[in-house]
Formats: C-alpha cells, sequence, structure tokens
C-alpha cells in the first residue's frame, strides 16, 4: 500500500451516472489487475474504494457510479484537481490459473477490473472471451474498449435492448470455459458459481469501513475462516466461498 497525490487529468460521463476519471500521480504499488484505490474526499470521514480500471506508469483510469455524497463529489471534479490515493489495495486475479480459453464476466461497475485484467491476459499470450452484463442499453459502457482489444466480447441486457437478453449465465451457455473471472453484484456471483462448472475468481463487491484491514468490518467467512475483503479480498477462489 502506497499513499500519494494525485491530480485529475480527466472526468467525463460513460453513461447518465457512470464516469471515467483518469488520474495522474505514482502508480508503482499497483501489482496486479483486481486491485482497488481508496480515495479521501473533504469533508467525509471515510476514503471511497474504486477498483482499478486500467494503469500505466505514473496513470491510474478508474470508473466509478454516483451512488452517494462521495461519488456525487468526484463527478463535480475538473482538470488540475489533486486527490488523496492510497493504491495497491486488495490481492487482485491471479490470471497464472487461466487456462487457455478464460472467461472474463463483468456486471455493471463489475465491468472496470475486467479490463486491466483482459490486457494482462493478452500480454500473457492468451486472449479471453468477454461478457458484459447491464440491465438495458441505456447503462453499456466499454463494449467498444474491449472490442478494441481484439477479444470476443458478448453484451447481455436484461431488458432485451441491447445483445443478448437475460443475464451474464445465458451468454456463458455457449461459451467454452477453461476458467473465469468474474466481479459484479452479489446475485450475480451466486448465480455464476452455480452456472459454471469450471474454477474460477470471484471479485467481492463489500462495504469497507478502512479499506485496509484495521476495523475488521469486511470480513467474510470462508471454508478456512474468517477474511477481510479489502485484504485478504477483495478476490476469492471458488472453491474457498460459502454463501
Amino acid at each position: 500500500m502506497k499513499q500519494g497525490v494525485f491530480t485529475v487529468k480527466s472526468n467525463r460521463f460513460l453513461t447518465e451516472n457512470v464516469l471515467e476519471m483518469i488520474l495522474e500521480g505514482d502508480t508503482s504499488d499497483i501489482k496486479r489487475p483486481g486491485q482497488f484505490v481508496n480515495i479521501k474526499l473533504n469533508g467525509l470521514y471515510l476514503r471511497r474504494p474504486i477498483s482499478v480500471c486500467d494503469c500505466k506508469e505514473n496513470e491510474l483510469k478508474i470508473i466509478y457510479k454516483t451512488v452517494g455524497k462521495g461519488t456525487e463529489m468526484m463527478a463535480e471534479m475538473s482538470e488540475g484537481q489533486r486527490l488523496d490515493v492510497l493504491t495497491g489495495l486488495g490481492n487482485g486475479f491471479n490470471i497464472a490459473k487461466s487456462g487457455d480459453k478464460p472467461v472474463l464476466i463483468g456486471g455493471g461497475v463489475g465491468v472496470p477490473p475486467m479490463y486491466l485484467l483482459c490486457k494482462k491476459l493478452i500480454e500473457k499470450g492468451v486472449k479471453p472471451t468477454v461478457i458484459l452484463g447491464f440491465n438495458t442499453q441505456k447503462e453499456i459502457f466499454y463494449k467498444d474498449e474491449f472490442e478494441s482489444l481484439g477479444v470476443k466480447t458478448l453484451v447481455t441486457t436484461v431488458d432485451g435492448s441491447f445483445g443478448i437478453k437475460g443475464f451474464v449465465t445465458d451468454a456463458l451457455k455457449g461459451v467454452d470455459c477453461s476458467y473465469y473471472f468474474c466481479c459484479g453484484p452479489m446475485p450475480m456471483l451466486k448465480a455464476v458459481y452455480s452456472a459454471c462448472d469450471t474454477s474460477g475468481q470471484l471479485s467481492f463487491e463489500e462495504r469497507m469501513g478502512c479499506g485496509i484491514g484495521a476495523c475488521m468490518g469486511c470480513s467474510c467467512k470462508t471454508i478456512t475462516g474468517y477474511k477481510r475483503i479489502c485484504t485478504e479480498g477483495p478476490v476469492l477462489e471458488k472453491e474457498e466461498i460459502l454463501w
């Protein structure tokens, strides 16, 4: 974990309430896709944990949804503003277990960490299949960005307004899968867990207090005992999960 000051380079809406922010600062402590950062906002006691969408030297990309006071404050930020950011938090995904036909599954704001994961798998010489799940067409984001990486990208919408009608598990039915990586809301994680016979890794969107393992507020029971989602997680392997 490293604390640093980051400068807003850009901040743009992708949908009505989902934004992409690019920050400049020291990203050296971000080692794996699936890790997150914790952002301090003036006047608010708790930092805001946001997953890493993409990362390169001295540049960090995050995608977030406006769901409360903190993210609403972030949505109003402009180029040049400075933020206190903790980086390198969480365990991240282990891509060594991917096999030759991994599937990346992201639902809603669980989509962003799949992007850096996809890039890292491609660097390894593996081209995954990507499944993105949304409620409706107007909520879709980053479809074009995944396709520009040269990977097969399937999109599902609950209302059938775009792509495959239904849930991410409906798209999974026709996909050859050696291993899966998944991030999204709890009902989606449970559905993917039940639908996939292969092993996989699931990233949990648990509410966090401190984000560094001190408060124990995000602890969840696994087959090997309690784990803190902010430190031993947010990524858990399928075999250790207790629902």
